[in-house]
């Protein structure tokens, strides 16, 4: 790279910072080693709220909607969790 990319504006403008509340599903899942029971990712994870579409929600509540007991990849838990919060733009707290 020269100087002059160095001190070139960034590319995409990223606007201001706006809070979201919860934590991504893709962090929460990244902190668990796979595979997992259901059950156990309720226990070290259930207590966590993640973001959803419709707004913050706790883990556990949405565990409680997904019928698989057995989760052979994180892939798998993440498509089930999808599966019942849906996808689409999270709110931010300013919203």
């Amino acid at each position: 790279m020269s100087d002059d990319d160095e001190d070139a504006e960034p590319a995409v403008s990223l606007g201001t910072h706006t809070p979201v509340e919860g934590a991504p599903l893709a962090r929460v899942s990244s902190r668990l080693t796979w595979p997992k029971e259901k059950s156990e990712v309720d226990r070290l994870e259930g207590e966590t709220v993640i973001r959803t579409p419709d707004g913050p929600r706790e883990l556990s509540d949405v565990l409680a909607d997904i019928d698989e007991t057995y989760f052979q990849r994180h892939q798998e838990f993440e498509v089930h969790v999808r599966d019942v919060i849906g996808t689409g733009p999270i709110p931010t707290a300013d919203e």
